[in-house]
């Protein structure tokens, strides 16, 4: 209708249309209009609540085309309240719940080396779709709660502890303790459960791992979920081993530090490493201590004295501290600083979910968004009140939520698989 200028705007929450009518040159008398009409899922009769000012020029078979544009704009609006629905019914929001607790239905120790076994179980459908957790560290290993980030109905539930951690032996061992062993060491796994794919699921070194592992074997992979982001470059080494995140917790780094005599403060890592591969056995659960409890004092937005506890634990502690030592004296025995990043390209086509805490200090945002960035096709969640670890509440929300999407692709894919297996 010349000289006026007719718009609208569809508000999905509250299921109403708003619809201007702008002033004019050709018209200086005429009002602002607005349209209102409510929307429902049922046929809409159209309500008209029109208001203008008397005008000179505006004759009434331009009345009768604003009357059809409202019309107009009002059935158009109806589309699209009808798509809405539509669309949420084919996307419902997603469960973010940690699922209940649940026991292992098989378990076992695979012989992977002369020298080294490790310890896998199963969990959740026996028919469902295959995911292998990948722990962190390394030298973390499993623990019965990461169980819990998996719908057991749907998921086949595979975890394992990598060579040298948790119940594998022997134990906190570095001989034959490479990147590219426990790579083998996963392709082993798959083929000694007979599953010919499987979804891949790892956090802060477990990324490092599966990223590492996925673009080693990429055709074996059916999605990723990755949380808190480290790619063991030497600036993320830097950051927190030899001063960095003392900016933001002196008061832990002191413990770390003062283990360490002033004249070998040059390279933290070296000095460490020397005292966890000591002859003397106490020597050894001295340095392994002060390094884990280091980490597990900066792992959560708020202290977790639970997780600051496992600290004291020798058993673990050695493990973690040596095996995490040997893997980042040695740069994750990766042939350059930036070589995951390099090499997105051979798994930029899978489905991928990061998520990563804003104030992660263990694995700074940095590496998450260096990611995100050299692979945009992967979902990123920045979670605003979380640090590292995946037992704080936004961030295992998230997981829970990543794992959910994916099992919902599955369920479109092969809709008359259900909750059967996709295998």
């Amino acid at each position: 209708m010349p000289g006026l200028d007719l718009s609208f705007v569809f508000d999905s929450e509250r299921m109403s249309l708003t619809l201007a009518l702008g002033l004019s040159p050709k018209f200086p008398s005429l009002s602002t209009l607005k349209f209102l009409s409510p929307i429902s899922s049922r046929p809409l009769k159209f309500r008209s609540a029109l208001s203008l000012h008397p005008s000179p020029t505006l004759t009434s078979s331009e009345r009768r085309k604003l009357v059809f544009c409202t019309q107009s704009l009002v059935y158009k609006a109806e589309e699209q309240s009808s798509t809405i629905m539509e669309t949420q019914k084919e996307n419902p929001e997603v469960n973010k719940t940690l699922y209940p607790s649940i026991e292992p239905y098989s378990s076992g120790m695979l012989k992977v080396s002369d020298l080294h076994s490790i310890y896998w179980e199963q969990s959740g459908n026996p028919s469902g779709h295959p995911v292998v957790f990948i722990h962190g560290g390394p030298g973390g290993g499993t623990s019965p709660s990461n169980r819990r980030f998996f719908d057991p109905e749907f998921y086949r539930i595979i975890l394992f502890d990598q060579r040298g951690a948790g119940k594998s032996t022997p134990h906190a061992c570095l001989v034959d303790n490479t990147t590219w062993d426990l790579i083998d060491d996963i392709e082993k796994l798959r083929e000694h459960l007979e599953i010919p794919e499987w979804q891949v699921f790892g956090g802060s070194w477990g990324s490092t791992l599966a990223l590492a592992y996925s673009q080693s074997h990429p055709e074996k992979v059916t999605g990723l979920v990755l949380r808190g982001i480290f790619l063991l470059r030497k600036k993320e080494i830097d950051w927190f081993y030899e001063g960095g995140a003392a900016a933001i917790f002196p008061d832990a780094w002191e413990q770390f530090r003062d283990l360490i005599p002033e004249n070998e403060r040059g390279c933290f890592l070296d000095a460490y490493s020397k005292r966890l591969n000591s002859d003397d056995v106490e020597t050894q659960y001295a340095a392994a201590r002060a390094w884990t409890k280091w980490e597990m004092m900066t792992a959560h937005l708020l202290p977790n004295d639970e997780n600051i506890k496992r600290g004291d634990d020798d058993f673990f502690s050695l493990a973690f501290a040596r095996i995490e030592n040997h893997y980042f004296v040695n740069k994750g025995f990766f042939p350059s600083d930036s070589y995951l990043l390099d090499n997105i390209e051979k798994i930029r086509h899978i489905k991928a979910f990061i998520v990563q805490g804003r104030y992660d200090v263990c694995c700074p945002m940095m590496s998450a968004w260096d990611l995100h960035k050299a692979w945009p096709e992967a979902d990123f969640m920045i979670v605003p009140d979380a640090g590292h670890s995946a037992n704080e509440p936004g961030i295992a929300a998230e997981l829970v939520a990543a794992n959910e999407k994916l099992k919902n692709i599955i369920k479109q894919n092969l809709p008359q698989v259900g909750h059967a297996s996709t295998h």
